[in-house]
């Protein structure tokens, strides 16, 4: 038996160093996670999220957007649910979702790419790749419209696709875009890359810039369209306490910043041992280091200052949220897993 348990250890230890891991990982220096004080001290603000949907048989409304009253969501399945029934089922995962000003639904679709749907259910494809560079979309994320028609959107990674935000999170290589599509001309155009799974996008009210996330960096840039500084970018606010997924306008100098969860302490402590993280990605998924249940969003303004600090930690928890949007005076939050999309009264 002895032999048997030391032959059985043995054999453990060789699938983990010999087993073919697709990735590369590399070695970065993680900033320390600030204290969860100050601007932001817990709190159980989000613990009262309303849910709604929640048994219509789909799960996962990563992204929400209404207009004339009807909420719009977009399901795992590829389904984009109304308020009415279904709207339309892309065959792929709609994640960020707007409405532009003809009343066209654009989602970044993490498979489809970027693609329009007018209210008869017609579905247009605007991009799967950018012009500007000719390399496809791997992950189109999020989007929002500026007030000239152009859309600014993210690609996540142009490595890895839709299911494997696991594994790049263990690689820790730039492989993410921020692109903008222009209806006029029917192009589009790389304005950046080499970002850390590049996610929410947010154009401010006077389109004088975009806002846009790097998840795995824990920040939020700025990209800036006009004045003497555009075509530039800047980081506005680093060193967050969770993962920023979707970020949007509220119109009125407020972005609401979606966090995935709470940072990792494994994905900290490893960040300067690559071949940790690649072991670690041998084991079996339910092994592998996991998401707390967090509900976490944050309100900025457009150079980065903590606005409000909403949370709530515990297994009961609406998470992970990946997308807060702000209509009236309440909040509507979205997950990439939950089986219903939240609201709550918006903080003054």
């Amino acid at each position: 038996m002895k032999n048997l348990l030391s032959y059985s250890l043995l054999i453990c230890v060789l699938y983990l160093l010999l087993w073919p891991v697709p990735i590369n990982p590399v070695a970065w220096e993680s900033p320390k996670p600030p204290s969860m004080t100050g601007v932001y001290a817990k709190n159980d603000y989000l613990k009262n999220i309303e849910i709604f949907w929640e048994n219509d048989g789909h799960y996962g409304p990563e992204d929400i957007a209404i207009y004339d009253g009807n909420l719009y969501a977009g399901y795992h399945d590829g389904l984009i649910m109304s308020s009415v029934g279904e709207f339309y089922h892309t065959n792929g995962r709609p994640l960020g979702m707007v409405f532009d000003a003809d009343n066209n639904l654009i989602v970044a679709d993490a498979i489809q790419g970027l693609i329009s749907i007018d209210q008869r259910g017609v579905a247009t494809t605007l991009a799967v790749k950018s012009d500007s560079d000719n390399i496809p979309l791997g992950f189109t994320d999020d989007l929002d419209i500026a007030s000239d028609g152009k859309i600014y959107f993210s690609d996540a990674s142009d490595k890895f696709g839709y299911g494997e935000d696991r594994i790049e999170v263990m690689e820790h290589t730039p492989n993410g875009r921020l692109l903008v599509y222009d209806p006029k001309t029917k192009t589009t155009t790389t304005l950046l890359d080499n970002l850390y799974f590049a996610n929410g996008v947010a154009v401010s009210p006077d389109d004088s810039f975009v806002l846009f996330n790097e998840t795995f960096m824990y920040r939020i840039q700025k990209y800036w369209l006009k004045g003497e500084k555009a075509g530039t970018s800047e980081i506005v606010i680093d060193n967050l306490p969770g993962f920023p997924d979707n970020i949007s306008s509220n119109g009125k100098g407020t972005y609401w910043v979606a966090l995935f969860t709470v940072r990792n302490d494994f994905i900290d402590q490893t960040a300067d041992k690559p071949f940790i993280r690649k072991l670690a990605l041998r084991l079996p998924e339910f092994l592998q280091p996991q998401p707390e249940p967090y509900a976490f969003a944050l309100g900025i303004d457009g150079n980065g200052n903590i606005l409000h600090n909403l949370q709530y930690g515990a297994s009961d928890a609406y998470s992970p949220i990946t997308s807060v949007k702000q209509y009236g005076d309440e909040l509507y939050f979205g997950s990439l897993t939950h089986k219903g999309w939240g609201k709550i009264k918006a903080p003054e």
